[in-house]
């Protein structure tokens, strides 16, 4: 439930009460329960398989598309060091936080993407 729980975000909905609400039995509940877990793990695979899917398209498309990823990820990986070392007075230049903040969600973004799917491709191929 936690891909709900991201989807939606702050949004609070407990399936083990839903379904208690709408169901009578033991085995429709245990059924029901069954059914939603399996539609949030068909949603999550369906998300990956189309992520996956428009990077094969962005690799047959050129030299470009193919690298833009990785050039992203290098120019971050620059920034974020070049931050560190501006920060830590090798350079008297004041970076603001709103700045700092920015750079770091993209890297947290771009890494786990980047990493993340890579990981899944090498699953999914075995």
């Amino acid at each position: 439930m936690n891909f709900l729980s991201k989807l939606f975000g702050n949004l609070k909905v407990d399936v083990n009460n839903l379904v208690d609400n709408l169901t009578t039995t033991k085995e429709e509940k245990q059924e029901l329960k069954i059914k939603f877990k399996q539609i949030v793990l068909n949603a999550q695979a369906n998300a990956e398989e189309q992520i996956t899917r428009r990077w094969e398209s962005d690799n047959k498309a050129g030299w470009l598309p193919a690298n833009i990823r990785p050039l992203t990820l290098a120019f971050l990986i620059i920034a974020t060091v070049l931050l560190v070392f501006i920060d830590s007075g090798a350079i008297s230049f004041n970076v603001e936080e709103r700045w700092i903040s920015l750079i770091e969600l993209c890297n947290i973004t771009c890494i786990g993407a980047y990493f993340g799917s890579r990981g899944f491709e090498k699953i999914k191929n075995k």
